[in-house]
């Protein structure tokens, strides 16, 4: 176990190594998504501020709460960016155009391997903005923080960057087994866009089935706030963990079932 993981380590440091001396070669492919997600993000803000403008309470949140869930949910989207996004985005055009093979004849997981290659630097400002926006969302929420306190909020920032990442790779998975899977890339946009704007906390009956358990987009960025806040119970964390290893094993069945399931454009 412990050999396994100094191989991966390694894998992954030569990997990074790889695609930061790719970039250089193109100073303009290394610092142009610099100034495009950072002006992305202050979009995003702008619009944000717009919609919570006349809103002071969203369920038991008010304004402070909902700054924390905003940057809290952009620190997750920006380290999806900045790590496996541009990595794992690419998995259906791959199985597609039978790319996938060069990936399988390799002596390291093909799924490791797309998840490193294309870290993506220029979106590391957005994780530097998002902290910006907690730290504000702190000051306005006037809470006590404790060493306790932001342990478990990186904890919990942590496992819901893993949540995100195995949504992700579990949709584009599906191209394994059908021809497009544009539909269903679709649904995942138009949850994300939701629960970017409304809080776990936000949502009832059919809708917090929805996107609590099935598409758990509105728990990514909800229990890391109330972890930080202090309203997140016992049966609230252990939920928030069961979720995540059920996705995880729900992914690992997945992507081998559909390892299984591709036809390798050589056969």
């Amino acid at each position: 176990m412990i050999k396994q993981i100094k191989k991966n380590s390694r894998v992954i440091s030569v990997l990074i190594k790889i695609r930061f001396q790719n970039l250089m070669m193109f100073r303009l492919g290394f610092f142009g998504p610099f100034f495009v997600d950072g002006s992305l993000f202050l979009i995003q803000l702008i619009v944000f501020q717009t919609i919570y403008l006349k809103i002071d309470r969203i369920g038991t949140w008010g304004r402070g709460e909902m700054v924390l869930y905003i940057g809290t949910f952009s620190m997750i989207n920006a380290i999806n960016m900045f790590i496996y996004f541009f990595g794992v985005i690419g998995i259906p055009d791959k199985i597609k155009s039978g790319e996938m093979d060069l990936y399988l004849t390799k002596p390291i997981s093909p799924l490791l391997r797309l998840t490193f290659e294309k870290i993506n630097p220029g979106s590391f400002p957005l994780i530097i903005m998002s902290a910006f926006i907690i730290a504000y969302g702190i000051d306005l929420v006037n809470i006590q923080i404790t060493i306790e306190k932001i342990v478990a909020y990186v904890f919990w920032i942590t496992v819901m960057s893993i949540l995100f990442y195995e949504l992700e790779v579990i949709i584009r998975s599906i191209s394994f087994f059908v021809i497009s899977n544009s539909s269903i890339t679709r649904i995942e946009e138009a949850g994300l866009e939701l629960c970017m704007q409304l809080p776990g906390i936000a949502f009832y009956g059919v809708y917090k089935l929805i996107f609590c358990c099935i598409l758990p987009y509105g728990i990514m960025a909800t229990i890391p706030v109330q972890s930080l806040v202090g309203d997140l119970n016992l049966t609230g964390a252990i939920y928030g963990v069961m979720v995540v290893v059920g996705f995880t094993v729900i992914t690992c069945l997945i992507w081998k079932r559909g390892i299984k399931n591709y036809n390798s454009a050589s056969s």
